[in-house]
């Protein structure tokens, strides 16, 4: 039954489209790829792969989701798997590399830096998840603040308009009006400038999950070459955490003019 599953002709759905990962090994027309090998650095559809599990050298190979980004892992100088990383100049090289024109810089494995850049991109998530955390909280007491301002004015307004109605003629129920005009500009500017502070927090927990997801669909990549590859420098990830002014203290410095 198993060969029969393994050479038996694949339905058209199986065969590679131009967005898919080719078969390397099959001929004519591809079949889509199951597994790349980043040993061999070829993409396997089933039925070729199945030596990787069949013989005993193989088997030690580390195979990954298929991949269009194997030839990264090579060397363009010397046309070998770069299995090394330069710490010195912060690049993926081959061992041939490491002899000649790295043979002086510090040079670690590529699975090593992996790691090493795996813990760093862990706790930069963490940051970020707690930014975000502390960004969802100021919004909330910010909307408890507007909530109470508004309940605040409207409760003036009416104890004026009552006091006024009950003691004055006309010329001070005009004043009444006045003054009901004055607190209602008055909250009307308070509350649209916390609705601003509110908007540039929510656009700031937008911009920190953008950047959660790109850190997380970077951190689940598996190729180390290709990892290290598009690992982003940290210099732009501390520009985009500085902390910003006090959103609640500068609320209620407002709310006291």
């Amino acid at each position: 039954m198993k060969k029969t599953r393994l050479h038996a002709a694949p339905a058209d759905h199986c065969y590679a489209g131009p967005e898919d990962v080719a078969c390397d090994f099959c001929t004519g027309r591809k079949v889509k790829a199951f597994k790349s090998c980043l040993r061999c650095l070829v993409s396997y559809c089933e039925k070729h792969l199945q030596p990787h599990y069949d013989v005993a050298a193989l088997q030690k190979h580390k195979l990954v989701d298929p991949s269009k980004k194997l030839q990264e892992s090579i060397c363009s100088r010397h046309d070998e798997v770069m299995k090394m990383f330069c710490q010195t100049d912060q690049q993926c090289i081959c061992y041939l590399c490491s002899m000649d024109k790295h043979k002086d810089h510090v040079v670690v494995s590529v699975a090593a830096e992996r790691e090493k850049k795996q813990r760093e991109l862990e706790l930069r998530r963490q940051t970020i998840q707690e930014k975000i955390q502390d960004r969802k909280k100021d919004v909330m007491e910010l909307q408890l603040e507007v909530e109470a301002f508004s309940g605040s004015a409207d409760k003036a307004v009416e104890d004026s308009e009552k006091i006024f109605t009950e003691l004055i003629c006309l010329i001070q129920k005009r004043r009444s009006d006045m003054k009901q005009q004055q607190v209602r500009f008055q909250q009307e500017t308070e509350v649209s400038r916390v609705r601003e502070l509110q908007e540039n927090l929510e656009q700031e927990i937008a911009e920190l999950k953008r950047e959660d997801a790109e850190l997380k669909k970077l951190s689940d990549t598996e190729v180390h070459t290709q990892f290290l590859h598009n690992y982003p420098s940290l210099s732009g990830f501390s520009e985009s955490l500085r902390t910003r002014p006090e959103s609640r203290s500068f609320l209620c410095g407002a709310l006291k003019m």
